[in-house]
């Protein structure tokens, strides 16, 4: 096994452990607070400050990255995310809603500086293998990401369950410290780290290819949070009358889906041959298909087909399809990005991603209170063409940026 791969294997590990805790706190913190009688508004409240730190630390962290090196910043998300898990240990008369927010925050800040450094590291790793290794190594990162966070849903009851609250919370603390230490200990130093200090007004990337990427970013993924946070659980709790184990279960697995569908984005678009990843040409064909799967489940919806059948099948095929956008926007933004700048440029482009599911949340409980789950969707296949409309402007990967330069 040559240096680099074992590299990329050490940090995909790290940011397995990460996601599993940041699944798993998610689901303690809902169906704890859940039992100390919080309401709903109250619950959701608490994740309010997770959402909104992460448009911040994106932009912050890929400055930091280049400055200090892209390993460094992954070990401090993953010690803040260790603090912010024995934050919530404290007694229940400490647990006041403006102390859960701030230990949410810290938790968000940690997740997106660990998932920015971990991304980023990735176009460092791959070296010289062709834009092909690039695309199969991104989307095998974030696809297992995100089935782990799935499964993190099912560690944090779990846990709940077996050893309460703060036992859950001081056993995932300590994991996710013996990841921290043994991945200090493996990886190199200064990954990712630029020779110059980076100004941080560099941030703001200049290179149009970044910010019409991030642009599309913001819509997509507001496309699938303005109808999944809220508005999907309600219906199929009140609607549907489905218990919540399982509404929680099959929400659970659908993230595990998506995540696998990911990590097989290579092979199941057929473009990773000869060297060649997806270009601008990938990211607009497949929002498009995308975009008539929320309006085809609003119509069938409207038109009085059997509820559960369209929402189902529905929220399957989208997965499936928004699967593989996202994995091919995520390939995208490291191969735009040239070395020197990739910490910053992923910076800046998931704090694009970041601001599109906090606009999405916010939306998603106001058009399901006004307009139903049929509002919901309507808006997300409005998303979705936006999304499409500013990939128009994304140009074939060049080769000036592959990962040999």
């Amino acid at each position: 096994m040559d240096a680099a791969t074992r590299n990329y294997l050490v940090v995909t590990g790290g940011y397995w452990a990460f996601t599993v805790t940041d699944g798993a706190i998610r689901m303690l913190v809902v169906l704890y607070f859940h039992l100390l009688g919080y309401s709903p508004f109250e619950v959701a409240m608490l994740f309010l400050f997770y959402e909104f730190f992460g448009i911040v630390t994106n932009l912050v962290g890929g400055w930091l990255g280049a400055r200090i090196g892209l390993n460094l910043t992954m070990h401090i998300g993953m010690g803040m995310q260790v603090v912010a898990l024995l934050l919530l240990t404290v007694p229940d008369a400490w647990l006041s809603v403006p102390y859960v927010m701030a230990a949410q925050a810290l938790s968000g800040i940690a997740k997106d500086l660990n998932k920015m450094s971990a991304k980023a590291s990735v176009k460092m790793l791959a070296g010289d293998g062709g834009e092909s290794k690039l695309f199969r190594w991104v989307a095998a990162l974030t696809g297992s990401k995100n089935a782990l966070k799935g499964a993190g849903f099912f560690v944090g009851a779990a846990l709940l369950e077996w050893i309460g609250f703060r036992g859950a919370l001081a056993v995932l603390a300590g994991l996710l410290l013996i990841v921290l230490v043994v991945t200090a200990l493996l990886l190199p130093k200064g990954v990712g780290k630029m020779k110059s200090k980076p100004k941080f007004t560099q941030v703001f990337s200049n290179t149009p290819a970044i910010n019409w990427l991030s642009a599309a970013r913001f819509f997509l993924f507001g496309s699938r949070d303005v109808w999944f946070v809220v508005g999907l659980p309600v219906f199929l709790y009140s609607v549907l009358g489905w218990s919540c184990t399982q509404v929680g279960g099959f929400i659970a697995l659908w993230v595990i889906g998506y995540g696998m569908v990911q990590a097989s984005a290579p092979r199941l678009i057929h473009r990773s041959h000869h060297g060649q990843g997806p270009g601008g040409g990938t990211a607009r064909l497949w929002a498009f298909i995308l975009a008539v799967f929320p309006a085809a489940m609003a119509l069938g919806l409207q038109y009085g087909l059997d509820p559960a059948l369209v929402v189902v099948t529905g929220l399957i095929l989208f997965g499936v399809v928004f699967a593989i956008n996202s994995a091919v926007h995520s390939y995208l933004i490291l191969a735009y990005s040239d070395f020197d700048k990739v910490s910053m440029n992923v910076g800046f482009y998931y704090m694009a991603n970041a601001g599109g599911r906090l606009a999405g949340t916010v939306l998603s409980g106001w058009a399901y209170q006004v307009h139903g789950l049929e509002g919901c969707l309507w808006w997300s296949a409005a998303f979705v063409l936006a999304a499409f409309l500013l990939s128009l402007a994304l140009p074939a990967v060049s080769a000036e940026h592959s990962p040999r330069n």
